[in-house]
């Protein structure tokens, strides 16, 4: 019987602990004819897996603890193991005190080309360039838990997207698409050195505020956290006034404009007009989407 207790407790304390991603992932194939379906099934269980099951931090996660976040590949083409496609990765956060989890990250990569033999094992060496599809998710990976924790503290997530920046610098020399310096400014070599230029510091600043002073005391004061959030994207606008339509503007409001147009649309009234103004300035390829904002 004392055995039987001991065995149920050493369980409970290893699964009260976690990874760090709680990631669902979905590979869409139906562009893909005359191949047989079941490799892009093993890909997406293999994905899953390796997303899930990777220690990427030091750090200990308990279960309630790990980031939601999506991933969708979408196969445009397959010839012998090699694979053209896209990725979208999408994370969120919880906000305290309520039930909404509001999305922190949405970016769509589409410089997304791999080789992948059906059940070859994924592993993740941060010293070495093994597979493009293990870089990039490796890169995402670490992307996700930077953001994340710069939610939750200002600047808390540099270890992270430091590591990211390794990964991207270590696959520059692999000759795939999107990890180096070109003139297409929507690529993971922009991304990573965008977040972590003094440059654009505003960014990082502006989603610590926007979270954990605005959104996280909404079920404390609306109204405060609400000016909060405007001080936020006050902050945001500092990366306009140096780099008018950056990629990271663009990476924020694809993750936000939704939310932010129905926080505003309802609630404790607060002063809306600077606030249009600001967000038609720095984003205004959403100016039809602010338009709907009113009190």
């Amino acid at each position: 019987m004392r055995n039987w207790i001991l065995l149920i407790l050493t369980f409970l304390s290893l699964n009260s602990f976690a990874q760090e991603l709680n990631c669902s992932v979905s590979v869409n194939y139906s562009q893909i004819t005359n191949v047989n379906p079941q490799i892009f099934k093993t890909l997406e269980k293999q994905v899953t897996e390796f997303m899930n099951n990777t220690k990427w931090t030091e750090k200990t996660f308990k279960q309630n603890e790990r980031i939601n976040c999506v991933v969708f590949i979408t196969v445009n083409g397959f010839d012998s193991n090699n694979f053209d496609a896209t990725i979208q990765v999408q994370s969120s956060r919880p906000i305290y005190n309520s039930t909404y989890s509001s999305p922190v990250f949405n970016i769509n990569d589409k410089d997304f080309k791999f080789r992948y033999v059906e059940f070859e094992n994924m592993y993740f060496n941060p010293n070495s360039f093994d597979s493009n599809l293990i870089s990039v998710l490796a890169f995402y990976a670490n992307m996700i838990i930077g953001i994340d924790a710069d939610t939750y503290q200002n600047m808390g997530g540099a270890k992270y997207l430091d590591t990211a920046l390794a990964i991207a610098n270590v696959a520059q020399s692999s000759g795939y698409e999107g990890w180096i310096q070109s003139e297409k400014r929507n690529t993971r070599y922009y991304l990573i050195n965008d977040m972590l230029s003094n440059t654009y510091a505003p960014f990082r600043e502006a989603m610590y505020q926007y979270h954990l002073q605005g959104l996280d005391r909404m079920a404390e004061n609306q109204k405060t956290a609400k000016e909060k959030v405007i001080a936020s994207i006050e902050t945001l606008s500092k990366v306009h006034d140096v780099r008018p339509n950056s990629f990271l503007l663009r990476v924020f409001f694809d993750a936000k404009v939704d939310e932010l147009v129905s926080m505003y649309s309802g609630g404790p009234n607060v002063d809306i007009v600077q606030l249009t103004e600001k967000l038609n300035r720095i984003s205004p390829l959403n100016s039809s989407k602010w338009s709907n904002i009113k009190y």
